[in-house]
């Protein structure tokens, strides 16, 4: 890593503690959700974010593009959504003056730098699946002519996981596109009487820009090229492959309660994460610790747990948070 790469890395550590008060002016703790969003970002990931609602879901989205001065839009997804309501549409056109009729693109609001996915699994899998192509190759296809979308580009997803009626589950295709899984859980008792204070007071905080979409694509940049050691690649290979069930590394508590383990893209994932995470520390190297910090996110939508499994209690977390203990790294997993 170069002079100026670190200069950058030492930058961006100064900016994401002062990133963090900006976003704690209008968002009451969550620390790290919003962490996990910000790596998401810089690894030019996706992130889906699940909770119960009103957790503060949309307002941390919508807050976060203001802070990093990003387009926004927020796509609210319902069950008579089509696909070319994301993608956009051909419209015909009638010049005034010549009465000539032409086709003219009418721009989707896919087509910002952060696009907020709301409520994802309300729509019927065609349209879901019209963001496929988007998340995956960073543009999109209408017809006879394929638009690149703006860079950086992210979908951020929201998701309520105790309301199943009238839902359909995204297919576990879509999930391995996104890099990380975020659970968005209850505020603590303080935190909650703050986040009541606030509503019902008058006026509300601003929030100050404080990076660019340039600075953003530069710090991805970055973040590629953090060094990783041979023994971090291993852990995280290991870890990976370990939650195979058919895998002959695999432990006898993934054999009895994992169905489905995580692809390649589980490793990859990790990996690039680590790296992300290292940077937001102000280090310039990736290590194990890193891994096994970013394994939850990473990995609990691509493990998928057997009927007995749900039916003893036990989740994807908990069956990585297993292997996290019998799988051990070479240094310590604080970091």
């Amino acid at each position: 890593m170069s002079n100026d790469d670190k200069a950058a890395v030492d930058k961006l550590h100064k900016v994401y503690g002062q990133m963090k008060d900006e976003l704690g002016r209008v968002i009451v703790g969550q620390d790290q959700v919003v962490e996990q969003v910000l790596m998401a970002i810089f690894c030019r990931g996706h992130a889906l974010l699940v909770g119960v609602p009103g957790l503060a879901k949309t307002l941390l989205v919508s807050t976060l593009a203001r802070a990093l001065e990003l387009s926004y839009k927020r796509i609210q997804f319902t069950p008579d959504l089509m696909p070319s309501d994301i993608t956009g549409t051909d419209v015909l056109e009638v010049d005034a003056n010549s009465g000539r009729r032409s086709f003219r693109f009418v721009h989707g609001p896919i087509f910002a730098n952060l696009v907020l996915a709301d409520e994802i699994n309300r729509t019927p899998p065609k349209t879901q699946a019209a963001l496929l192509e988007a998340m995956q190759e960073q543009h999109v296809t209408v017809g006879e002519h394929t638009l690149d979308l703006p860079k950086p580009f992210f979908v951020l997803a929201t998701q309520n996981p105790i309301e199943q009626e009238g839902t359909y589950p995204l297919p576990e295709a879509q999930l391995d596109r996104f890099l990380f899984n975020i659970i968005v859980d209850y505020p603590s008792e303080s935190e909650e009487k703050e986040i009541i204070r606030r509503v019902t007071s008058p006026g509300g905080a601003a929030v100050n820009a404080m990076m660019t979409a340039n600075d953003i694509i530069t710090l991805q940049d970055i973040v590629k090229r953090v060094p990783v050691g041979d023994h971090v690649i291993e852990f995280a290979s290991k870890l990976v492959r370990a939650t195979r069930p058919k895998d002959a590394s695999a432990p006898d508590f993934v054999k009895e309660m994992v169905g489905w383990g995580a692809g390649p893209r589980a490793g990859i994932s990790l990996i690039t994460a680590a790296k992300a995470h290292a940077v937001l520390r102000g280090r310039f190297h990736a290590t194990t610790g890193d891994v096994a910090a970013v394994a939850a996110p990473v990995m609990r939508h691509r493990v998928i747990t057997t009927f007995n499994a749900e039916a003893a209690g036990v989740s994807s977390d908990d069956v990585i948070k297993k292997l996290l203990q019998t799988i051990a790294p070479r240094e310590e997993l604080v970091v």
